[in-house]
């Protein structure tokens, strides 16, 4: 049994995912020193390469990097100490790794830069309304954007999330951020959505999402979705974040079920295994 009718292939240069054959995991690296989950342990350039190589050597299908961190209350960094954080990483990583690297900014001059720099994918949190310009260097580059919900801004979209209708709201939010795309030169088959699992939502929203998940396919994009150590497991477990790994393997392995293409996660290994484990229940004796 096929994961579903719909078959998607994302390019990401000399890179082809079949993201209908299984799902993809994206390893997360903060080169932040104030990310929530890691508090800047890979913040620094031979920690951020030493942490990206060890999430490729663990079965990561694309490592997700990001100079600026958008964990609630957290403050933008300038544009310059984005691009100091990010593009040595990237310059690296593009030469090191046999796997596409993605970078989360929503400002056009760091994916302009980390774009030259053979950068293969943009993930942007803003769906593109963080810079207007944006859209139009993707649409240069010819390369996948992902495109994320979130009901506000990191600093204030935890304040007082609230929705009349949550999932007929964020459909529609992602179906005008495709139409922004769109008219900025984006190809369809180059867009991906994502709900936006912590960005403006309460622990029942985020469950509701994964949940529902399936109802984002009328959108007929991959779907990308980020649980990974998030504050609803530690809402439902009342756990820190460094004891949230079980909880993160419940929702990815709901998340694929309910059809996401592409995992953001930190624990690739044990992530990894959960996926697969997971492809094999839906896809049985044609699993490979």
């Amino acid at each position: 049994m096929a994961r579903e009718d719909t078959e998607f292939e994302l390019h990401c240069g000399r890179y082809c995912l079949n993201l209908s054959k299984r799902a993809h995991l994206m390893g997360i690296l903060n080169v932040t020193p104030d990310s929530f989950s890691e508090g800047g342990r890979y913040f620094g350039l031979e920690n951020a390469l030493r942490q990206a190589h060890r999430m490729a050597e663990e079965g990561a299908d694309i490592i997700d990097v990001g100079g600026e961190s958008t964990r609630p209350g957290s403050q933008p960094v300038s544009l310059e100490e984005e691009i100091k954080r990010v593009l040595p990483v990237v310059e690296r990583l593009v030469k090191e790794l046999s796997i596409p690297i993605s970078v989360d900014t929503y400002k056009t001059e760091v994916a302009k830069k980390a774009l030259d720099s053979g950068a293969h994918l943009i993930n942007d949190v803003t769906a593109l309304r963080g810079d207007s310009s944006l859209g139009a260097v993707v649409a240069q580059f010819k390369v996948p954007l992902i495109l994320m919900h979130m009901q506000g801004n990191p600093r204030d979209m935890q304040r007082s999330p609230h929705y009349k209708s949550l999932i007929p709201e964020i459909i529609l939010f992602l179906r005008q951020a495709m139409e922004r795309a769109r008219q900025a030169g984006v190809e369809e088959k180059n867009i991906l959505i994502d709900p936006g699992i912590g960005f403006g939502k309460r622990k029942g929203h985020n469950l509701e999402i994964i949940k529902s998940l399936r109802e984002f396919k009328v959108i007929g994009r991959p779907i990308v979705t980020g649980t990974s150590r998030k504050s609803l497991i530690g809402d439902v477990l009342n756990l820190p974040v460094g004891e949230r790994l079980e909880g993160t393997a419940a929702t990815v392995a709901c998340s694929i079920l309910n059809g996401a293409h592409i995992l953001r996660v930190h624990d690739v290994k044990e992530m990894v295994r959960v996926a697969r484990m997971v492809d094999a229940i839906v896809q049985g004796e044609q699993y490979a």
